[in-house]
């Protein structure tokens, strides 16, 4: 039997947030105790790493809410200190893990404050495909970008880091 719908992005929030705490470790030991590369941005008009992380964040997190059937609550976009991330995403992938909800919640209507007065409701399946995980990845990418233009030594495989244990050798 596969997986539900419910159950898969809340898998793939969950692992990719691991990945997001693995790429924050080992910036944390590049840098050291300079935390000042939480405040780098790729463009002036964007926002810099440690708004990216909670942004990323804000996804899951907002999945994780609507699915128990409470308001969007986004987390502090004003990330400081390597600690500050750390707590973002922990306390993240907890909401993450106490969802008890099933594919039922795909059919109702989510509404999206977008600032202004303005807002967009969408069905449950268009609140996961077409608004979460798009922003999510959007705000993924761009603090892995951010790291790499920092000098941080990552890859492809540090982003993938969720397909690591279905690598194999061939013989």
């Amino acid at each position: 039997m596969s997986k539900s719908a419910i159950a898969t992005a809340q898998s793939i929030f969950s692992s990719r947030l691991d990945t997001l705490e693995q790429l924050l470790k080992k910036a944390s030991t590049h840098f050291g105790s300079d935390e000042s590369f939480l405040a780098e941005r790729i463009a002036p008009d964007m926002h810099p790493l440690g708004t990216q992380i909670a942004f990323t964040c804000n996804q899951p997190r907002n999945f994780s809410l609507w699915c128990g059937g409470m308001p969007n609550d986004n987390l502090d976009p004003s990330v400081t200190s390597v600690a500050h991330a750390q707590s973002h995403i922990s306390s993240t992938k907890q909401l993450l893990h106490a969802i008890n909800t099933n594919d039922s919640k795909r059919s109702e209507t989510a509404r999206i404050e977008l600032g202004g007065g303005l807002y967009i409701e969408l069905r449950g399946e268009e609140y996961i495909n077409d608004f979460l995980i798009p922003n999510f990845y959007f705000h993924m990418v761009t603090a892995y970008d951010i790291l790499r233009m920092k000098g941080l030594e990552i890859g492809k495989g540090d982003y993938m880091l969720h397909l690591a244990p279905l690598v194999r050798q061939a013989q």
